[in-house]
């Protein structure tokens, strides 16, 4: 049988625990017309499944959590279940799709069946539509969405055709069946664990490195576990989201980090610390150092796991800089930072305990994972996501898909959660906040956009509205420090090692 990883798990065991959240992804795809009728989008769907095979696959959990969740089969899948359609009143703006994206993104998907729901949605201007692609997070994360993209849709106007399909459903096992694999599961683990360790024993060089950077990562990683200063930003949320979006073309963001020094991901960073500092002080909150401690996910794949679809992230837990009133003071603050946790091997730590975990018995993983769930929540602030997208064209049944639009979910206390999305040459912001605790998130849209408009007129070189000399200085020694030049923290880049 074919078994989810504890950190997959781990996702379901997160909405499990929090009765508020639903923890699935999603894009919204933004396409031009005509809108194709049902049974053209199901061929054209049904083509493609052999392509995705969780998308025939729901989750079975195994009696009294004894073993790892297992996939099986769904011999009765119905298309017409997982394939809906609504549509936006007039005028069809982008407030009325943020609203139904919000709606939709707001109900958990059925743990009865594959755990993925496609919505065609109607009634956009200029005759266009858009198709909303939500997946639980235990299926893939953000990188794995673009291999969704590649397999599901196609890169010329040409349609292609149906794969070829020979699939037949296994049965679905028994509970004794599901427990006798679990027993298997925790006499092999021992072996598994064992295989391991002799895999590891035969680079004792190699070996020593990498205990030395988990334990320094790990270290490291304990120190951001202490509680952020409280703010709006965290609390008690509801079950309803919001969601709004911005836009900014992507080439103007890379010039903006060359003239700074830095990479795009530290602008936009950046660029969200001014966000947050400008609505806590909207608010009458004290923007303090210590108050926005947000969850950055991490592309951890090596080559040989490309294009695979699963989770394989890490992640680093960096403090925005929202105690710094200048603008360049934010961007050096970032970089420095980010380059600070890289440093410290925060990301192949936690990637090293994840694998680890893989080895063990998944009762007591699983049993630890949850009493941590079930502990109030106080480390972390908001959630930020960046994946890099498509940099070419995609199409749909011969249509052209003009902008990609991403959300991510919120959880436990986190009010407010960011996701940036890059495709065919432009950059979407998407904005999710909690319905009845935060407020509205064209607020945070509004001051994103307004904190990218000062960074592009900040940024060394700008014109016509260049820096005063001393900012000008300042920002121009923001330049990438040798520690920090492996990159950014964002789900679209691997964790690359010192060398």
């Amino acid at each position: 049988m074919d078994h989810l990883s504890p950190l997959d798990a781990s996702f379901l065991d997160l909405e499990d625990q929090d009765p508020h959240a639903s923890l699935a992804i999603a894009s919204i795809a933004v396409i031009d017309g005509p809108v194709p009728g049902q049974e053209e989008l199901i061929r054209a769907i049904r083509g493609r499944l052999p392509l995705v095979p969780r998308y025939r696959q729901k989750v079975r959990r195994v009696p009294f959590n004894l073993g790892r969740p297992v996939w099986v089969d769904d011999p009765d899948i119905d298309l017409d279940y997982h394939l809906r359609r609504t549509a936006l009143p007039a005028p069809g703006d982008d407030a009325a799709l943020n609203r139904v994206v919000a709606r939709v993104m707001s109900q958990r998907l059925d743990r009865d069946r594959p755990l993925w729901e496609d919505w065609v949605i109607e009634g956009l201007p200029d005759g266009r539509w858009a198709l909303l692609s939500k997946v639980h997070h235990c299926l893939l994360d953000g990188v794995a969405g673009n291999e969704l993209y590649r397999l599901m849709f196609d890169t010329t106007p040409q349609p292609t055709g149906p794969v070829a399909d020979t699939w037949q459903p296994e049965p679905e096992p028994d509970p004794a069946t599901l427990l006798a694999d679990a027993v298997r599961d925790l006499t092999s683990a021992t072996a598994e664990q064992a295989r391991f360790l002799l895999g590891a024993l035969r680079s004792p060089g190699a070996l020593a490195q990498r205990v030395g950077e988990t334990v320094q990562g790990l270290a490291a990683v304990a120190g951001s576990l202490t509680p952020v200063f409280p703010t709006s930003l965290l609390g008690p949320i509801g079950s309803a989201r919001r969601y709004a979006v911005v836009r900014t073309p992507l080439p103007a963001l890379k010039d903006i980090a060359k003239r700074f020094g830095v990479t795009m991901n530290d602008i936009m960073l950046a660029a969200l610390a001014g966000a947050i500092r400008s609505i806590l002080i909207a608010r009458g909150e004290r923007p303090s150092g210590d108050a926005v401690r947000t969850l950055v996910p991490v592309n951890v794949r090596t080559m040989s796991q490309q294009g695979q679809l699963a989770n394989r992230i890490s992640l680093l837990l960096p403090k925005l800089p929202v105690e710094c009133a200048d603008v360049a003071e934010r961007v050096a603050a970032v970089h420095e930072r980010i380059g600070a946790q890289r440093s410290n091997h925060e990301v192949e730590a936690v990637a090293t305990m994840t694998a680890v975990a893989g080895y063990e018995p998944f009762a007591p993983v699983s049993l630890t994972i949850r009493a941590a769930l079930r502990l109030p929540q106080r480390i972390l602030a908001t959630v930020i996501t960046n994946v890099p997208g498509p940099p070419v064209p995609l199409y749909v049944l011969g249509r052209r898909i003009r902008e990609i639009l991403p959300y991510v979910p919120i959880a436990k206390g986190m009010r407010l959660g960011v996701s940036i999305f890059t495709y065919d040459g432009q950059a979407v912001i998407g904005v999710t906040t909690d319905f009845g605790h935060f407020g509205a998130p064209e607020e945070v849209a509004a001051a994103i956009q307004a904190e990218l408009s000062a960074l592009a007129a900040a940024a060394p070189g700008a014109q016509p509205t260049a820096p005063s000399p001393a900012r000008r200085t300042k920002a121009a020694s923001v330049k990438p420090r040798k520690a920090a030049a492996r990159g950014p923290a964002r789900a679209g880049e691997p964790a690359r090692r010192r060398r």
